[in-house]
């Protein structure tokens, strides 16, 4: 259930910073997905301290 994940950080000046833009476009977007999935998730787990996922729909019906 938990993921191991790699972190990398690089110090860099603020004037040689890149935009973002560039890097997300070069991405293919099988990958932008996945990091959108995975924000996502982050997300609902801080928010709400559970998985997101659907929630339950119930529906009553008349036995005759």
């Amino acid at each position: 259930m938990f993921e191991k994940r790699l972190i990398l950080v690089t110090k860099t000046n603020l004037k040689s910073v890149k935009s973002d833009v560039a890097y997300w476009r070069s991405q293919p977007y099988v990958a932008r997905l996945a990091a959108l999935e995975t924000i996502r998730r982050e997300f609902h787990q801080w928010k709400y301290h559970a998985e997101p996922g659907f929630q339950r729909v119930y529906r009553i019906s008349k036995q005759v």
